[in-house]
């Protein structure tokens, strides 16, 4: 089994930052991909940056140049560094990781999500 464990969330002004980080615990061989997802009110959960092993990147149109991603692979911990953020940010954010078990075989886990809350 493995855990992800998400830290700072919180309330912000637009134009703000704010720094989320989630760390990866358990049974764990190897991480593919990590990266954050976000699920806006009355919205879907959507995509909003990925990095891989390899610290290859990809990020929602709607936070490139404010948001940027990484990850520190010796503590299995992604990060996702959020600048001028904007109302819109408003939402409760997810970790997600692409892991490879003892076991070899490849799960996908979801951390317990953390509240952003950007006001006007």
């Amino acid at each position: 089994q493995v855990q992800l464990v998400e830290s700072g969330g919180g309330l912000v002004q637009a134009g703000g930052s704010l720094r989320l980080s989630c760390a990866a615990s358990g049974s764990i061989f190897s991480i593919n991909a990590m990266g954050w997802y976000r699920q806006r009110p009355g919205k879907q959960r959507e995509l909003v940056a990925t990095v891989t092993s390899g610290a290859s990147t990809n990020y929602a149109d709607s936070v490139k140049g404010r948001f940027t991603v990484s990850r520190d692979n010796a503590k299995n911990t992604v990060y996702l560094q959020m600048n001028s953020l904007k109302p819109e940010d408003t939402a409760v954010y997810y970790c997600h990781a692409d892991v490879t078990a003892l076991s070899q075989i490849r799960y996908n886990y979801w951390g317990q999500g953390t509240q952003v809350t950007v006001s006007s």
